[in-house]
């Protein structure tokens, strides 16, 4: 079997993009009997912006509910919060000397973050990439669904993996690499305001615990023009945007339809293209939502996911980490 990780940081709620993006491919890899899942909330990575306690509490909640919403099956698949996991903090410390100031400094989204909150730019952010190692060599994992942002910590988890087996003289720990869905690939899912990909900082987003009036608003409000200059001009990318959505939440049908009014020079149909896709997003998110919050509201429930996905995680990071200290010689008086 192969070992498929990955995780989501508690910053919000979840929304299309989120699900589109990575919640079904999660789907699919827990049904692929092949495939031996772990899938985590990053509540230790989003402490780098210092959260609100209440919030972090409230934001794990929700993402907890919304796994299980989603399909994301406890039976099926290992669902744990990362900071129940003491393995990996340690793990994270043990790693720190394989990789040099001069390469974390180098990381393209530590630069980024660090121009976007030059009044925090901590150590925890600094060392995000050797976190994101123990969370994914904890298990030993074989596959990692990644983002485009994602990739240079990714490949930090390889270099980590390697400088440990070629210091130690074992082949201990695996390289993993990207996951790609069989027969499909990564949805990327535009905002609505025309530029970059929805997420939870833009203020772009479609949310899956969003009510039926607030989609129509929200969608009601995205970015279009006054419609085609001409028969089969491009579309701007404001609108390839609804029409990338558009292809995910409605038929084949739908789509061809408005393709051929944009091909064929029409105006003034942009009122009904939205209408059209409102009703399709709220088709697809209504039972989800509906979903959640029966979730969220049973403590009990969730509290037992969290504590099985807690014990079994453990159970296998911490033999990944005495491993660990036995190769290292942090194994006193065995």
């Amino acid at each position: 079997m192969k070992t498929v990780l990955s995780g989501i940081r508690p910053t919000g709620n979840l929304h299309l993009g989120n699900y589109y993006g990575a919640l079904i491919n999660f789907l699919k890899m827990q049904e692929d009997k092949d495939n031996r899942c772990f899938f985590f909330i990053a509540d230790l990575h989003a402490m780098t912006t210092h959260p609100d306690p209440k919030m972090m509490q409230e934001n794990v909640r929700n993402i907890l509910a919304t796994y299980l919403a989603c399909g994301l099956d406890p039976e099926k698949a290992t669902i744990y919060i990362q900071s129940q996991i003491v393995e990996i903090v340690e793990l994270e410390l043990l790693f720190g000397p394989f990789v040099s100031i001069a390469e974390l400094s180098k990381v393209v989204t530590f630069k980024e973050k660090a121009k976007q909150q030059p009044k925090n730019v901590n150590v925890g952010l600094f060392r995000y990439p050797v976190l994101m190692a123990a969370d994914i060599l904890a298990f030993n994992a074989d596959y990692v669904p990644v983002g485009k942002d994602q990739e240079q910590h990714l490949e930090f988890t390889q270099h980590i993996a390697s400088r440990f087996n070629n210091r130690f003289g074992v082949n201990y720990f695996k390289e993993p690499t990207p996951f790609i869905v069989k027969d499909q690939a990564l949805v990327k899912i535009p905002g609505l305001d025309g530029s970059g990909k929805m997420g939870k900082s833009e203020g772009n987003c479609i949310y899956l615990v969003d009510d039926p009036q607030t989609i129509e608003k929200k969608v009601k409000g995205a970015l279009t023009d006054n419609g085609p200059e001409g028969a089969n001009t491009p579309k701007p990318e404001y609108i390839e945007n609804l029409f990338t959505i558009l292809k995910v939440v409605s038929t084949p049908e739908v789509v061809a339809h408005y393709d051929h009014l944009w091909n064929a020079g029409e105006q003034k149909w942009y009122g009904n293209l939205k209408k059209q896709l409102a009703e399709d997003i709220i088709k697809v998110t209504s039972p989800i939502r509906e979903r959640i919050n029966d979730i969220k509201n049973d403590n009990a429930y969730l509290r037992r996911v969290t504590q099985a996905g807690a014990a079994k995680a453990r159970e296998s990071a911490g033999k990944t980490l005495r491993d660990v200290r036995e190769i290292m010689g942090l194994n006193y008086f065995a």
